[in-house]
C-alpha cells in the first residue's frame, strides 16, 4: 500500500508540471482579447449612462423594481447628470461665440487707423449700432462688457482709462479737429437724407468714435488747480463782435495772466451768405473774421497768445451743430483751472469783472454754488453799477411755437430786488449765455454729445442737473458783464443747416433732439415706450440727472408740472426769498429796518 501511494504520489507529482504550462500558454493568448471585451463593456456602460433616456416616473418605480430603491436613485441621478452637460455644453458654446465675435472686432484689418486705435482700447461699440438704435443694449452696457472682456483675457489693470494720465491738451484739441473733419464726410454723405437720416448718421458717428473717447477723457481730466484761474467758455456763430469780447475780457481783468479761454468758431469762409434782410433776401458777404487770429495780431493779444492762455478750435458753418454743442466742445478745452465761466461771443464787462466774479462765487451760501442770469444790455453802465442788484431769472414758460415741442423756456430776468446785499440771492435757473461756477462742474455736470442742433431747451437741463448734482443757484449781487441781445439780420446757426441738406429740415430735426431732455425731464408724450426712435436715448444715463437730491424736488421749488403743461407760481425768487429748503440761510437776506443798503 505504501508503495503504492508513493508511486502515486510521485506520478502526479511528475505530470502535474505538463498539466500547467497548458493552462498558462492559454491566458497568455486569451490576455489581450480578454482586456479589449472589459474596456469595451466599460465603455458600452459609460456611455449608455451618459445618453441613455430617462423613463418616465410612472414607467418605473418603487413597485415595479419590487422595492429597488436603488435603481430609481441611480436613474434620477443619471437625468441630473445629462442636465447638467447639456447646460455646460450651451455656456461653452456661448463664450466661445463671445471670444471668437470679441477677437474678429480686435483683429479687423480694414478699418481707419481711429478706430483700431479704440478697438485695442476694447471700445468696442460700433459693430453694435443695431442693438444701441433699437434700444436692446446701452453703449455703457457694451463698453463695460468689452472692459470685463479685457481682463478675462490677460489685460493689465494699468491699461484702463481711469489708470491713465491725463490727456495732453495738444492731444484734444488733435483729436477734436480730427473728429470734426469725419463729421464733414458723414453729413456730406447724408446731405439729401431726411431729419432722420440726418440724426442717425451724426449718431452713429459719436457712438463709435465721440462717446468712447468722451468717457475716456472724463475719466482723465486733469486735476483742478488752486490758483485763482478761470477759464472762459466762448462759442462763436459768425460773430462779428467776438474779436471785441476777446479784447474785453483780458483788457478789463484784474489778472489777464491767469485768464484762459476756450474758443470755438463756428464760421464761413467761402461761398458765404448773410442772414435773412428785409423782404427775405439773403445776399453774398465775406468770409468771416477768424476772431483768434485777429486778436492775436493786436500789440495787446499778441502776448496772450504767446503764452498759450486761447485754445481755439475752428468749425466751419456747414457742420455747426448749434450753441450747445458747441459749448460742449469748448468745455474740453477746459485744462485745470480753478473756475469755470461761459458767455457768449457778443459780451461786454465791467472792469476787473473777474475779481468780482470770484468774490461772489466766495459770498455765496454754498459748497457748490453757480451765478447766472441774463445781464444787461451792451449799453449798461456796468462800471458804475457795484452796488446796484443785479438781474435774477424766475420765470419759466411752456414754449407754445411747434417748433420747440412745449420745451420749457427762461423768460427774460428783471432787477427784482431794490436793496444792494453783498450775498448773492438764490435764483431757480441758469443761463446759458452767462454762468459762472466752480470748475469741478465739468467733472459732476459734462456736456452732453447727444444733443446737437437745438437752440432752446439746454438752460432747462443743465438747470435741472446741476441743482439735482448739489450746486446752489444764484443770481449776481451786481452785473459783471452785458450782452448784446439784438442780431437782427445775422446769420443763425438753423440757417447752415438748411443750407447744408435741405430746407425746412431743421425744425423736425430739433423737436426730434428735443425728446431727450424731455425724457430726462418727465414729459409723459417722451416716456421710452412712447418713442418711436430709441437711439435718441443712447447713453442718457451718462448726462442725466445727479443723485444728490431729486428732480421731483427741483420741480416743486420752481413750480413746474410737465404733466399738465403748467407753471405755478412760486414768488420766492421774484421777493428775494430762499427757497424751500433753504430757511436756514433766511437771515443773510434780512432787509435792516432803516432800508440802508449793506
Amino acid at each position: 500500500v505504501t508503495i503504492t501511494l508513493t508511486t502515486t504520489t510521485t506520478t502526479t507529482t511528475m505530470v502535474a508540471p505538463s498539466r500547467r504550462q497548458q493552462p498558462q500558454s492559454l491566458q497568455v493568448s486569451l490576455q489581450l482579447p480578454i482586456t479589449i471585451l472589459i474596456f469595451f463593456v466599460l465603455f458600452s456602460l459609460v456611455l449608455y449612462v451618459a445618453v441613455a433616456p430617462v423613463p418616465a416616473t410612472n414607467d418605473i418605480g418603487i413597485d415595479m423594481l419590487d422595492g429597488n430603491v436603488t435603481m430609481d436613485i441611480g436613474l434620477n441621478l443619471r437625468s441630473e447628470v445629462r442636465l447638467a452637460r447639456q447646460r455646460l455644453r450651451k455656456t461653452i458654446h456661448k463664450r466661445r461665440e463671445q471670444l471668437s465675435k470679441a477677437l474678429d472686432t480686435m483683429s479687423t484689418m480694414h478699418v481707419p487707423q481711429r478706430l483700431k486705435t479704440l478697438r485695442n482700447k476694447h471700445e468696442i461699440v460700433g459693430e453694435r449700432l443695431w442693438e444701441v438704435s433699437t434700444g436692446k443694449e446701452t453703449v455703457e452696457e457694451i463698453l463695460q462688457a468689452a472692459k470685463h472682456s479685457s481682463t478675462v483675457l490677460g489685460a493689465d489693470d494699468d491699461e484702463m482709462p481711469n489708470d491713465k494720465p491725463p490727456m495732453e491738451l495738444n492731444e484734444i484739441i488733435e483729436y477734436l479737429n480730427d473728429w470734426i473733419k469725419t463729421l464733414h464726410k458723414s453729413l456730406e454723405r447724408a446731405k439729401h437724407a431726411t431729419y432722420e437720416g440726418i440724426w442717425q448718421s451724426y449718431h452713429d458717428l459719436t457712438v463709435k468714435t465721440l462717446y468712447p473717447w468722451d468717457r475716456e477723457y472724463l475719466s482723465r481730466m486733469p486735476e483742478r488747480r488752486e490758483d485763482g484761474s478761470i477759464f472762459l467758455s466762448i462759442a462763436t456763430y459768425r460773430d462779428e463782435n467776438c474779436l471785441n469780447t476777446l479784447s474785453q475780457a483780458y483788457g478789463k481783468a484784474k489778472q489777464p495772466e491767469n485768464l484762459f479761454v476756450g474758443l470755438v468758431q463756428q464760421n464761413c469762409k467761402e461761398n458765404c451768405k448773410s442772414g435773412i434782410l428785409e423782404g427775405g433776401i439773403v445776399k453774398d458777404v465775406e468770409p468771416d473774421q477768424d476772431c483768434y487770429k485777429a486778436f492775436c495780431e493786436t500789440p495787446e493779444g499778441k502776448a496772450i497768445c504767446d503764452n498759450d492762455q486761447i485754445r481755439n478750435l475752428e468749425i466751419d458753418e456747414s457742420e455747426s451743430l448749434g450753441p450747445y454743442a458747441a459749448r460742449y466742445f469748448a468745455s474740453k478745452l477746459w485744462y485745470g483751472e480753478q473756475w469755470y465761466m461761459q458767455i457768449d461771443a457778443h459780451m461786454t464787462f465791467a472792469q476787473n469783472w473777474d475779481e468780482a466774479s470770484i468774490a461772489m462765487l466766495h459770498a455765496a451760501p454754498s459748497e457748490k454754488p453757480i451765478l447766472s442770469h441774463y445781464p444787461p444790455g451792451q449799453k449798461a453802465k456796468l462800471d458804475t453799477m457795484n452796488e446796484t442788484p443785479g438781474n435774477r431769472l424766475c420765470g419759466p414758460m411752456f414754449a407754445t411755437s411747434d417748433l420747440e415741442s412745449q420745451i420749457i423756456r427762461l423768460e427774460g430776468g428783471n432787477r427784482w430786488d431794490k436793496v444792494y446785499l453783498d450775498t448773492p440771492r438764490f435764483a431757480p435757473f441758469t443761463a446759458a449765455g452767462y454762468f459762472v461756477a466752480h470748475s469741478e462742474m465739468l467733472r459732476d455736470v459734462p456736456f452732453d454729445p447727444f444733443l446737437p442742433w437745438i437752440f432752446m431747451g439746454e438752460e432747462i437741463i443743465m438747470s435741472t442737473r446741476l441743482w439735482t448734482s448739489g450746486y446752489d443757484i444764484f443770481s449776481p449781487a451786481h452785473s459783471v458783464v452785458g450782452h448784446i441781445y439784438v442780431r437782427r439780420h445775422k446769420p443763425k446757426f438753423w440757417e447752415s443747416v438748411h443750407r447744408a441738406f435741405t430746407f425746412g429740415v431743421h425744425n423736425p430735426l430739433q423737436m426730434m433732439v428735443l425728446d431727450r431732455i424731455k425724457y430726462q425731464l418727465g414729459y409723459p408724450e417722451a416716456a421710452k415706450d412712447m418713442l418711436y426712435h430709441k437711439s435718441i436715448l443712447t447713453a442718457v444715463e451718462q448726462y442725466s440727472m445727479g443723485e444728490e437730491r431729486e428732480l421731483d424736488d427741483y420741480m416743486e421749488m420752481v413750480g413746474i408740472d410737465v404733466v399738465t403743461k403748467e407753471i405755478t407760481m412760486t414768488n420766492w425768487c421774484e421777493e428775494g426769498r430762499v427757497p424751500p429748503g433753504f430757511e436756514q440761510y433766511a437771515n443773510l437776506y434780512e432787509i435792516p429796518a432803516s432800508g440802508e443798503d449793506q
